[in-house]
Formats: structure tokens, sequence, C-alpha cells
């Protein structure tokens, strides 16, 4: 099987050394080379082109989304950006995600060592899904020896016993996405216009880049989008994005419909999970949903979507040729979970042809 050649590019001599080293142990990875800024990787690059690149968005000379935007219109590659957990951070990091990035690994700025140890197999995880990446679609610890079981939406909330609510007049959007996810969701909620049924998301992102993410998304769009915090209502020309590192499921109180943020184990890989998202809109919307997956590695999801369906929701999946990686989409298909498959541009239409 031929390894996934890595570039690293990151000012830090500590992530260089100790990262390249970490990743190295992984058989199905390759560190090609290390770069302590754009200028020496783009020397590095004409002898090797990486499959991947790992890039740090704070550097002298030549700052990440310079260099980020610069290979993506010269020749776009998988780039996962190593981004500080820093509100200058995460806004820099968002546009870096705009620019065509199709993942995050967040690192703190101090026990960056011990840190690195800690989350070395969430970052392989990163490289490996972006090597996965559609490039057409790209836009201008210590490792654990044991792997944690995986646990489905049992673990937050049961399955829903008995019918979902009647159908009423009042909709919900659901949407789960993961890799490649930023950037469908901006070109998903940009085109939608200002009233439109209330939508609850779940972007795999880690904290405190959530917020960053929904206040760009805002910024850009004709409907309000925000993170979602507990208690805050699900209405018609808003969007809540579930916080990094916290649940958000869909609950009605009397005649209206509000998210709950609460903390839980982690559910396929992840926290916020899409199965618990959508498995909470199959319990408490039923009918009165449509359930939209998109962009994404892994299977988060795909079972949440077969529950809704079955509760009686409208659901949709993106199209592969639309997908930077088919793999959430693809694995909701398999299961009978996707009852249209549209492509990426063609969703916002089919939100607002529900129902408000």
């Amino acid at each position: 099987m031929k390894k996934i050649n890595v570039l690293l590019v990151d000012d830090s001599a500590v992530v260089r050394q100790v990262l390249s080293g970490l990743l190295q142990q992984d058989p199905a990875i390759e560190v090609i080379a290390a770069a302590s800024d754009p200028i020496f990787a783009l020397e590095k690059m004409q002898k090797q082109w990486p499959d991947v690149i790992v890039l740090d968005v704070e550097m002298p000379r030549m700052d990440g989304i310079t260099f980020l935007r610069k290979i993506m219109d010269e020749r776009p590659t998988p780039v996962v950006i190593c981004s500080t957990l820093t509100e200058k951070g995460a806004e820099t990091t968002m546009q870096a995600m705009s620019a065509g990035a199709v993942g995050i690994i967040a690192k703190p700025k101090v026990g960056l060592k011990d840190f690195l140890h800690e989350a070395v197999a969430e970052i392989a995880g990163a490289v490996k899904a972006a090597a996965q990446a559609n490039v057409k679609r790209l836009a201008s610890r210590t490792a654990p020896r044991t792997v944690p079981p995986k646990l489905n939406a049992d673990a937050v909330l049961p399955p829903a016993s008995g019918q979902a609510m009647a159908e009423t007049t009042e909709r919900v959007i659901a949407i789960g996405t993961s890799t490649g996810g930023t950037q469908a969701l901006e070109t998903v909620l940009t085109a939608l216009p200002r009233v439109c049924p209330g939508i609850v998301i779940v972007q795999h992102m880690p904290e405190k880049f959530t917020a960053a993410f929904a206040a760009r998304l805002n910024n850009l769009c004709a409907i309000e989008v925000r993170e979602g915090q507990n208690g805050d209502r699900v209405i018609p020309g808003r969007a809540l994005i579930a916080p990094g590192g916290r649940h958000m499921l869909l609950r009605r109180s009397g005649a209206q419909y509000q998210v709950e943020v609460m903390d839980g184990p982690v559910v396929n890989r992840h926290r916020p999970s899409v199965d618990v998202l959508f498995r909470s809109v199959a319990k408490t919307a039923g009918k009165n949903a449509l359930g939209i997956i998109m962009t994404g590695m892994g299977d988060d999801g795909a079972a949440g979507l077969l529950e809704m369906r079955n509760a009686g929701a409208f659901t949709i999946g993106q199209d592969e040729a639309s997908c930077v990686v088919y793999g959430m989409p693809k694995e909701a298909f398999k299961r009978g979970a996707v009852q249209k498959v549209l492509a990426l541009d063609d969703i916002a239409g089919a939100i607002t042809q529900v129902p408000r």
C-alpha cells in the first residue's frame, strides 16, 4: 500500500521534530519533509510534492493563509491546519477552511510537546481523512495502544419509542457534515433567503472554532447563524451550529423547538455527533423534519439519518461528485437512509422548498 506523503510546515521546532517522529510511527504515513515557513516549504515541494500538508497559520515571511491560497490556485492539495486555541487563531483558521483546508488540529499555546503525544492518533486520523479528499472540490497525549469503544447514540439518549409527533406546519432542517463541511455549509447557507425553516447543524470541529465559524457565516448569510447555546430557540431564519466538544439535541417545549447543549460520551469518535442530533430530531420532530448528510469521512450520521427517515422525515444525501470526502453520505445511502441524492449546489433549493 502506498504511504501518504506528508509535509509539515510549522515555525515551531518542537512541532516539526516531535510530530514528524510520531507520524512516522504510523505505517500508512511518510513524513517526506518539514519546513519552518512556506518559503522553505515551496523549495522542498519542488523536489517532491506531498499528498497532504500539515500547515501552521501564523508564521514569518509568509503566513499560512497566503501559502494555502497559492497552493490551491496552482496545484490543489489537501491541507490540514494546525492552529492554536486562541480567538485570533480560530478566526484565521476559518479563513483557511474557507480557502480550501479540509481539517483542523487545535494545538495549545503551552504544553505543546505533551499535547502532540496525546493527540497523535487524532492528528494521524486527520491526515488520513485529508488524503481521501477529492482535490477537485477544494476551493481557491501518547498514542493509545488500545482503541476506545465506538459508541452509538444510545450513549446519549435512547431510541424513539412509538411514533413521533404528528405533522405540523413548523419544520426543522437538520444537517450533519465533517471533512469539507465548512466549505459545503458556506455554499448552502449563503444561498438561503432570510426566511427559511429553522436549521440545526453538527459540523465536526474542535472546541472554540465553532464560534468563529458561526460568526463568519453570520456575516456572509442573509439568515442568522450562531453557535448553539442551551435553550436557544429553533426559529425560521436561524441556523444553530453545535459547539465543538459538546453534543446538541433538538427538544420541544410546548409549541416551540429549542436545542439542548450537553456534555456526554464521544459518539462515533465525535462530540458533537451527527447521530446524536439526528436521533433527537427523529424523536422530537419526526415527519416535520428534513435531514441532510453532507461531505465527511466515516459513518457518523448514517444511523441517525435512517432513524429520521423511519420517523417520517425526508432525507437527502450529498452526491459523490460534489463531496470533498464521500464517506458519511455513502454510508447513509448504503443503509437506505437517503431518499434523494443531490449535488451541493442543489441542496439550498431543497431547503427553500420545505414549507415553513
